[in-house]
């Protein structure tokens, strides 16, 4: 688990040399944070961010230490070749996905709130127009946009002459521009927001959801082809009103609700029995819910029932 893990992710029979190089050790321990973050902000996975780690860490045991200049920048870039390997793989796993494909959430830390910026970047609504790029162009501007790296090592990390990185890095801007929020949203407002869908689910006012809901407001769900969700978007205000409506009874008699933060931002967190049942993220435009993200495959909770720390 990132952030509770206070050793390398590698069984020490793989390599024979975890207990001969502490210094290798404590480098990659010093920055699992961050390669996590990485990782994590590429692939939307936090399972294929942890094995993205295991496979940093077996390259990065083998390297000579003499020979490296920058070791964060090193190990970013072993890290982020792959997650590239491992974006491609994870498109092709996508496409035979049952339903609507949303990030996993993390249960985070409130120091990654007061990071804006940092908090802005995992959040489920920018995450998903991460997932509109190109794999290079993903890595490119999480890299730059996000970890600030100079287009030298970026150019390193993803095989790109740095000229060819700065042309990257102008289009993806572009694209994210075009879909990202339209303003930095207070953690009051997405609380207050979350607020009010607490009161729909509890008191059935579901008038109090549909002032605070976007005309063109759009829920997706993610089962997984496990748990129950809607196999395609539910768009409009009074779709998504009447959509809710329908499992609001079952929620208010068999499930507890509990505000905690997620990627960064105020969410709720729907129990079953005490069991994670769904995972409910809002993105806000101009004082009003535009989307609302409802993760309930349980395959994606790994990491809910502790906190995750993310690093820049």
């Amino acid at each position: 688990m990132a952030g509770t893990s206070q050793h390398p992710p590698v069984d020490r029979r793989e390599t024979g040399t975890q207990g001969d190089r502490p210094d290798a050790t404590a480098t990659f321990v010093a920055h699992r944070n961050l390669l996590f973050t990485v990782a994590y902000e590429m692939l939307g996975s936090a399972a294929d961010a942890e094995d993205v780690l295991q496979e940093t860490w077996l390259r990065w045991a083998g390297v000579d230490l003499d020979t490296v200049r920058d070791q964060r920048a090193y190990l970013v870039r072993i890290a982020t070749r792959q997650a590239l390997v491992r974006l491609r793989t994870l498109g092709r796993r996508k496409e035979s996905y049952v339903g609507q494909w949303l990030p996993e959430p993390l249960l985070t830390a409130p120091d990654v709130a007061e990071d804006i910026e940092l908090a802005e970047s995992v959040s489920m609504a920018m995450m998903l127009v991460l997932e509109t790029l190109a794999p290079t162009e993903r890595a490119v501007f999480v890299l730059r946009e996000v970890f600030d790296l100079p287009y030298e090592e970026i150019a390193e990390a993803v095989d790109k002459t740095p000229a060819a990185v700065r042309q990257i890095i102008h289009r993806a801007r572009a694209h994210v521009s075009a879909r990202r929020p339209r303003g930095v949203v207070s953690q009051a407002e997405t609380k207050g927001a979350l607020d009010a869908f607490h009161r729909a689910v509890e008191t059935g006012d579901m008038q109090g959801l549909l002032d605070i809901l976007a005309p063109d407001v759009v829920f997706l769900g993610d089962g997984g082809g496990i748990k129950q969700a809607a196999l395609q978007p539910v768009i409009g205000a009074a779709r998504v009103a009447r959509f809710l409506s329908i499992g609001l009874p079952r929620v208010r008699a068999m499930m507890t609700i509990e505000p905690v933060q997620v990627n960064g931002s105020p969410a709720l967190l729907l129990r079953l029995d005490g069991a994670v049942d769904s995972v409910i993220a809002v993105r806000i435009d101009d004082g009003l819910v535009t989307g609302l993200y409802s993760v309930r495959n349980p395959e994606k909770f790994s990491h809910m029932e502790r906190e995750t720390a993310l690093r820049r």
